[in-house]
């Protein structure tokens, strides 16, 4: 997960880290990278609309609130509604109970979305039915 290239080619960077067994209660907003190995009760989001922002949640991690980012690598649980503006990877174990929006979407066997799925262009303008 930490190693992931990103479409520019290169390496993505984490700046911040919530560790295993820390829980964070409120709105959580980041710029850069932030990886999340704990729990938080709240929102999540992105300060930077320029789509540069990533946020990766572990097999332990664990979000119940909104979420809002630019590039998303989960393999833990999401509870609440989830806007990527670039792209969602989605390894095996990944699952959110929540309508997505995202512009592109990779998930591995095994992964789960309990809600509906909007696709939008990149930077987050949806995509109406009839137009590509």
């Amino acid at each position: 997960m930490f190693g992931k290239k990103t479409q520019g080619g290169s390496q993505a960077r984490i700046d911040s880290l919530i560790g295993a067994g820390t829980t964070v209660e409120g709105k959580v907003r980041f710029g850069g990278g932030l990886r999340i190995d704990g729990e938080v009760r709240g929102s999540v989001e992105a300060v930077s609309g320029d789509g540069q922002t990533t946020l990766v949640l572990s097999d332990q991690g664990r979000i119940e609130g909104a979420v809002a980012v630019g590039h998303l690598v989960m393999d833990g649980t999401i509870v609440g509604p989830v806007s990527v503006s670039d792209t969602l990877e989605m390894q095996p174990k990944a699952k959110i109970v929540g309508d997505v929006s995202y512009a592109a979407i990779e998930m591995h066997q095994g992964a789960v979305i309990e809600g509906r799925l909007v696709h939008v262009r990149p930077g987050g303008e949806p995509i109406l039915p009839g137009q590509a």
